[in-house]
């Protein structure tokens, strides 16, 4: 399998080091996109143990990125599991150590962008929406074990679900505007419930990878467990056998106090980082106020220049578009945001700048994409947006 790690990254303990490995998360901009291979197993393992169901997505090879397949079998597992008294919650996890789940396989979308094939590119965000949204909704507690790499579709995936448990190995990011999407699976709606102010707008604009117990300290993830005892958890997991309150959140905190003594109680604080984020970034509503933010920042200027060359690498439009969606779903309903969702992806797919950012960075590789138009002031995305909101169909 082609080596697509970019390096350890551990927790950041000092300002100094907050800051070194801060850029560093900056300036990777990493998105995966894994070699394919043959499966000679089904791409989701489902099992049951006592009350829980572990669904595990099984595509090691390509990080557990996700296909329509696997969208499906992880909806067919759901459907057993919500049918079936005797199951009283599920657990997502991936398998190997390195990945939950990069997110949706990117090269399936190239092939169908390639093609023109896009009613397969759309039929992939509409499933994989839909499976997010089952997870907000579904009547019994979801566990997920954020092992490794945790991105995109796999934060999606994440979102809703009552514990996201990450270790020292979890990296987690929504990088799409290098390739020229946005991020989606309701990114824009649900990290204003998640994160610390400023964060939302920083987190999806920038594609910065957090870390750790930083998953944790920015909502991202619930808990954090060493990967040493990850096996152990899992066992606690599957030994459960009480009968759980018939409410969902309160038979999460159940089930989770029965395994409470596999989770590091760490912290992490790295409050001028969190002042930096607040100021350059909270309640603004044009990228034009963000660089001018950046570019007047006379505090942490390393890194204000290396986010300011991250954005100049990322599609103009897909960053315009993402703070125009991080505006119109903050307080929206899931079921709105992914309603949105679902008309930017076909908006974004059909753009010159998707086919761009995957002939740069996926397929020649010669990582030179050129973005139409290639500078943030040029976008105009007025006549796209009342579509986009669904107020102008």
């Amino acid at each position: 399998m082609e080596d697509v790690s970019v390096g350890a990254h551990g927790y950041r303990q000092t300002w100094n080091i907050a800051w070194s490995c801060s850029i560093a998360a900056l300036t990777r901009g990493t998105v995966f996109v894994p070699n394919s291979g043959q499966q000679t197993e089904s791409s989701v393992v489902v099992q049951r143990h006592n009350i829980m169901m572990s669904i595990m997505l099984n595509r090691p090879g390509v990080l557990n990125s996700l296909n329509t397949e696997m969208i499906r079998l992880v909806q067919m597992a759901l459907d057993e599991a919500e049918g079936d008294d005797h199951i009283g919650f599920v657990v997502l996890r991936g398998a190997g150590e390195k990945s939950f789940c990069a997110g949706g396989d990117l090269k399936m979308l190239a092939r169908a962008a390639q093609s023109s094939q896009l009613e397969e590119a759309f039929q992939f965000f509409d499933e994989e929406y839909a499976l997010d949204l089952r997870i907000y909704r579904f009547p019994k507690p979801v566990i997920v074990l954020a092992d490794g790499i945790t991105m995109g579709g796999g934060l999606g995936i994440s979102a809703g679900a009552d514990a996201i448990v990450a270790t020292e190995r979890t990296r987690m990011a929504m990088p799409e505007s290098r390739i020229g999407i946005f991020p989606d699976v309701g990114a824009t709606g649900w990290l204003f419930a998640k994160c610390p102010e400023g964060y939302p707008e920083f987190l999806a604009l920038s594609g910065y990878e957090s870390v750790g117990a930083e998953c944790v300290r920015l909502g991202l993830a619930t808990h954090l467990c060493p990967s040493d005892r990850l096996p152990d958890l899992l066992r606690g997991l599957e030994d459960y056998s009480e009968s759980c309150p018939p409410e969902r959140g309160s038979a999460a905190r159940h089930i989770l106090s029965h395994v409470s003594a596999f989770f590091s109680t760490e912290g992490f604080r790295d409050p001028e980082m969190d002042q930096w984020v607040r100021t350059c970034f909270h309640a603004q509503d044009s990228m034009a106020q963000i660089t001018a933010n950046l570019s007047a920042c006379s505090s942490q200027r390393e890194f204000c220049t290396a986010f300011l060359r991250q954005l100049g690498e990322r599609s103009p439009t897909s960053l315009v578009l993402t703070l125009h969606l991080l505006r119109h779903n903050q307080g929206r309903s899931m079921a709105q945001v992914f309603a949105v969702d679902a008309r930017a992806a076909r908006f974004m797919v059909s753009h010159h700048d998707f086919m761009e950012g995957v002939r740069a960075r996926i397929l020649e590789k010669d990582d030179n994409p050129r973005w139409q138009p290639p500078r943030i002031a040029d976008v105009d995305l007025s006549p796209e947006l009342p579509r986009i909101f669904g107020t102008g169909l």
